[in-house]
C-alpha cells in the first residue's frame, strides 16, 4: 500500500502495461485493469454491502446485500469506463491517438499520446466525460423510476448509480486542472489569450488550490472522528496536486523541443550489424563490448530492421547459435522511422504512442542515424537549464 501513495509512481505504472491486464478493446481502444483497482473495488463493494444497503434496506439478508453490492460495484466501474471512453472517442475523432484506458485505485484514466492541437478540441474532449456521466445518471434514474416498483434490488442499484454518476459529473467539472473542469477552464483561457503555456499555468494553480482544499477538508473530517473518509479525501487532494504539477511539467517538458528538427538531435553514427549474424555473435561480439541495447541491421547501408534487447530475450538461449539477427529483429516495414527534417516533438509523441525508445532516421532509403528518447530528454533538460 505504501508504494501507492506516490502519485508519480502511479502515473508511470498506469501509463504502461506494468501491473495491469488487458480486459479487451472497445472502438479499438485497449481497456486495462491495474491491480490497484481491486483495492477500491473491494472498498466500494464492502461499503455498499455492509453499510449502505443494510441501512437503507434492513429487511434484506446478507447474501442479497453482498450480491447487490458486487453488481453495483461492477456497474459503477463500467460507468467510469464509459466516462473515459467518451473522452477517448472524441479524442480519436480529433486525430489525437489514445493509448489505453486504465482502471486503477483513483478511478480511471485515458492515456493520450499528445494534447489537443486547438482550444476547441480541448473543450470538446473535456466536456465529453461529464456529459456521458449525466447521460448515464439519467438512464439509471429512468430505471429507478419505472422498474423500481417491480424489484427493490433493481430500485436500490439504479438509485445509487444515478446519484453517483451525477456526483461524478459534478466532481469532474470542478475548475481545477487536470480535472475535466480544469481542462475546460484551460481551453477557455487558451482561446482568450492564445497562450497555451499561460493558460496551463493558471489552470494548474487553480487545480493546486482545489487539491489543497481537499487535503484540508480531509484533515477536518479526520478530526471529527471519520478517519476513513478523511484519509480518502486527503489522498485524493494529494493526488490531484501532484497530477496538476505533473501535467504542467509535461507542458514545459514538451516545449523544450519547440522548433527543433530530428537532424539536430539524432546520433549520426549508430551501431550497425549484419542481419546474418547469429544472436550469440551479436551478444558476445557487440553487446558485451559496447553495452549497447539496440542495433541497426543493414545491408549495403540500407536499413533492414532493428534488433533490441527485448527481441534478443524472446529467443531461447539454446537457439542463439542458430537464430540470426534477421529472424529476431523488427523488420523495416514494421518500423516507425523518422526523417532528418521531422519535428522532434512529433517524433517524441510517436515514440510515446508506440511505446518505443528509439527510431531510425532514414534519408533516401539509407540510414542517416538514430534518434533516441534519451537524446530528446537531454536536450529538453539542457534548454531548461539554460532557459533557451
Amino acid at each position: 500500500m505504501k508504494r501507492l501513495i506516490n502519485p508519480q509512481t502511479i502515473f508511470r505504472m498506469v501509463g504502461s502495461a506494468q501491473g495491469s491486464v488487458l480486459l479487451g478493446r472497445i472502438f479499438g481502444i485497449p481497456i486495462r485493469l491495474h491491480f490497484t483497482w481491486f483495492i477500491i473495488f473491494a472498498l466500494v463493494t464492502l461499503s455498499l454491502s455492509f453499510n449502505y444497503f443494510p441501512l437503507m434496506y434492513p429487511g434484506w439478508g446478507r447474501p442479497l446485500q453482498l450480491i447487490t453490492g458486487v453488481i453495483t460495484g461492477l456497474l459503477f466501474f463500467s460507468s467510469i469506463i464509459a466516462h473515459e471512453l467518451s473522452h477517448s472517442v472524441v479524442s480519436k475523432a480529433l486525430g489525437v491517438p489514445v493509448k489505453n484506458i486504465t482502471l486503477f485505485i483513483f478511478g480511471g484514466v485515458a492515456q493520450i499520446s499528445r494534447e489537443a492541437p486547438r482550444p476547441m478540441g480541448e473543450l470538446k474532449m473535456a466536456v465529453a466525460g461529464p456529459l456521458s456521466s449525466v447521460a448515464i445518471g439519467v438512464i439509471f434514474g429512468a430505471i429507478w423510476r419505472f422498474a423500481g416498483p417491480y424489484s427493490q434490488p433493481v430500485e436500490a442499484v439504479a438509485y445509487w448509480l444515478m446519484l453517483v454518476n451525477f456526483a461524478l459529473a459534478v466532481f469532474n467539472l470542478i475548475p481545477g486542472f487536470p480535472l475535466d473542469g480544469g481542462r475546460v477552464l484551460r481551453s477557455v483561457l487558451w482561446q482568450a489569450t492564445g497562450d497555451y503555456r499561460k493558460a496551463t499555468r493558471v489552470a494548474t494553480r487553480i487545480g493546486q488550490g482545489v487539491a489543497y482544499a481537499f487535503v484540508f477538508g480531509g484533515l477536518l473530517i479526520i478530526f471529527t472522528g471519520n478517519i476513513i473518509n478523511g484519509v480518502w479525501f486527503a489522498l485524493i487532494g494529494w493526488f490531484l496536486e501532484n497530477a496538476a504539477s505533473h501535467s504542467y511539467r509535461q507542458v514545459l517538458f514538451r516545449e523544450g523541443l519547440g522548433n527543433i528538427t530530428v537532424s539536430r538531435v539524432m546520433t549520426p553514427e549508430c551501431l550497425v550489424v549484419s542481419p546474418d549474424l547469429t544472436i550469440r555473435q551479436l551478444v558476445e561480439g557487440f553487446i558485451f563490448p559496447t553495452g549497447a541495447r539496440c542495433f541497426m541491421a543493414t545491408r549495403d547501408n540500407r536499413l533492414e530492421g532493428i534488433i533490441t534487447m527485448k527481441d534478443i530475450k524472446s529467443v531461447p538461449r539454446e537457439q542463439w547459435d542458430l537464430a540470426t539477427v534477421e529472424t529476431a529483429m523488427t523488420p523495416m516495414q514494421k518500423l516507425k522511422i523518422a526523417r532528418p527534417g521531422d519535428d522532434a516533438l512529433t517524433v517524441l509523441e510517436l515514440m510515446d504512442e508506440a511505446d518505443i525508445n528509439q527510431m531510425p532516421v532514414v534519408e533516401e532509403n539509407r540510414i542517416a542515424g538514430v534518434v533516441t528518447r534519451a537524446n530528446l530528454i537531454r536536450l529538453i533538460h539542457a534548454r531548461s537549464d539554460l532557459r533557451v
